[in-house]
């Protein structure tokens, strides 16, 4: 393994704790299909036993994706890990990711354990997975921030007992590089029988250095398995970033001397994805996959890469999945030449049906906007896959009007389980009217916590992507809309939060 990364994508697990970013089964399936053609050697499919949910997506990727190893994340107890196993069934390669909190402070303040009984809580609990499966990774929960003693102690025993991946979290982004690379270095040479399993890490943004301390724990540790999400999503300030971490091993190959199993030419693609599916917008100086990561606007670098692009540029756009010619399709385009550049993009759509749906929805999109790009296609086929699941409230029309000094109002008409409805509001604004004309119909009483417009490509013919987030009971829902007219958009967004709404899936916390 000396020579060998191992990329393990927690984007549906750790990166779906962000507020909001909870994913239904075929929005995880969709995106584990994309990790796989990303070449992502570990998905983690989710944590099977926090929901029923969550166990059926389990489930349904790890009887379909063949070609990664799929593990589910479970808490060190019988029947979370029995939970994990059986979702695990139809699985090529399955991987049961078990965790305990070893610091002293979640010892004594969460899980109101003694050092001694989380020391046997962890051995039974890998010894149970190991009789299941043969690839079981442990977890030290809060590990950077543990007794050294203890945790040498505690991974020495559940190596013992079988565990073939050992992770050292910096759960709460405590660490700086260059400590936590020598803590990683430190257990594994205070560790007998370190050599016995693959050191991984996993480290959060919240001091802005994950992936800064995710690479020195490889390169300074000796870790051979980063524990990353795209876009870096995940709960409080994020997770390492997949795409961050690929290119600096990929560009400093001369540093890191290190091989992996990626193809980046599919990150730009999963990165969309992941977008356009939680609500989460990539900030555009965002590197890799931000729209300004490879864009020049100083007239002297601009000079720089046209006589020679490795002046100001020290990866290409196109290989990681940048398009170079942008404009692609029109509205005398054919089906074929639409399936086909879904294709390069990336998207593979289960069946003909759905096809021919994306399609039809292209042709649409296409009479009312002249040039479309590979940003409009990628929404349009996100937002008919959302489209397909079974919602209570569906967009069918939208009617406002707005005029200086006058009060702006919206007339808009959905269906409500199948059945239209007439909703009619004035308001600040023509989106604030809009809204208020579906609350007049629905009546959830959800607080809207986030409003946010993104245009989808740069031009003033741009499809609007809006992101609605709302709240209500505790719970915290992303909804997501796009339409030339982001008057519509808003509204498409708002239904798509309200739907998200209505599902009632118990979901337990976790944190690796």
């Amino acid at each position: 393994m000396a020579d060998k990364l191992i990329i393990f994508d927690t984007t549906l697990r750790d990166g779906e704790q962000s507020p909001g970013a909870s994913m239904t089964r075929d929005e995880k399936l969709r995106i584990a299909r994309q990790l796989e053609r990303l070449r992502v050697d570990v998905i983690e499919a989710g944590f099977a036993a926090s929901s029923n949910g969550d166990f059926e997506a389990v489930k349904a990727i790890a009887n379909a994706i063949k070609d990664s190893t799929i593990c589910s994340l479970s808490r060190a107890n019988d029947r979370d890990i029995s939970r994990a196993a059986e979702a695990l069934k139809g699985a090529n390669n399955g991987r049961i990711h078990t965790f305990i909190a070893t610091s002293e402070l979640h010892m004594e303040k969460k899980l109101r354990m003694t050092p001694d009984q989380v020391f046997e809580q962890a051995k039974l609990s890998v010894r149970f997975a190991r009789n299941l499966v043969a690839d079981v990774e442990f977890s030290p929960e809060d590990g950077y921030r543990s007794d050294m003693d203890f945790l040498c102690k505690i991974l020495e025993a559940v190596i013992a007992e079988g565990a073939t991946t050992i992770n050292v979290p910096d759960t709460v982004g405590y660490a700086v590089p260059e400590l936590y690379g020598q803590f990683i270095k430190t257990l594994r040479e205070r560790i007998p029988n370190s050599d016995k399993a693959v050191w991984s890490v996993h480290c959060h943004n919240d001091l802005g250095m994950a992936v800064a301390n995710s690479l020195a724990g490889v390169k300074l540790g000796g870790a051979r398995q980063v524990e990353c999400t795209i876009n870096g999503l995940g709960e409080r300030a994020g997770n390492c970033s997949l795409e961050e971490i690929v290119m600096a091993v990929k560009t400093r190959k001369d540093y890191f001397g290190l091989e992996m199993n990626i193809d980046p030419i599919h990150i730009v693609a999963a990165s969309r994805m992941v977008s356009q599916t939680t609500g989460f917008v990539v900030q555009p100086n965002k590197a890799v996959v931000g729209a300004n990561a490879f864009a020049h606007a100083s007239g002297i670098h601009q000079d720089g890469v046209l006589k020679a692009r490795d002046t100001y540029e020290i990866m290409r756009a196109e290989d990681v999945g940048w398009s170079a010619n942008k404009i692609v399709l029109g509205k005398l385009s054919g089906r074929n030449a639409f399936k086909q550049r879904l294709q390069e993009l990336g998207v593979l759509l289960e069946s003909e049906t759905e096809l021919n749906a994306a399609f039809t929805r292209f042709k649409e999109l296409a009479d009312r906007k002249s040039e479309i790009f590979d940003e409009d296609i990628l929404a349009l086929v996100s937002e008919e896959s959302v489209t397909q699941d079974k919602e209570q409230y569906a967009f069918v029309s939208l009617a406002q009007h707005s005029e200086t000094g006058e009060r702006p109002s919206a007339a808009i008409v959905f269906t409500v389980s199948g059945k239209e409805v007439h909703g009619k509001s004035e308001g600040n604004g023509p989106v604030d009217a809009s809204l208020k004309a579906i609350e007049s119909i629905v009546e959830s009483g959800a607080e809207m916590v986030l409003y946010s417009v993104n245009a989808i490509s740069g031009s003033t013919e741009s499809q609007g992507e809006v992101t609605v987030r709302l709240q209500n009971s505790g719970r915290v829902v992303n909804g997501v809309g796009s339409d030339p007219d982001i008057i519509v958009a808003s509204a498409k967004a708002y239904l798509s939060a309200l739907n998200k709404l209505q599902s009632k899936a118990d979901r337990v916390a976790a944190q690796g």
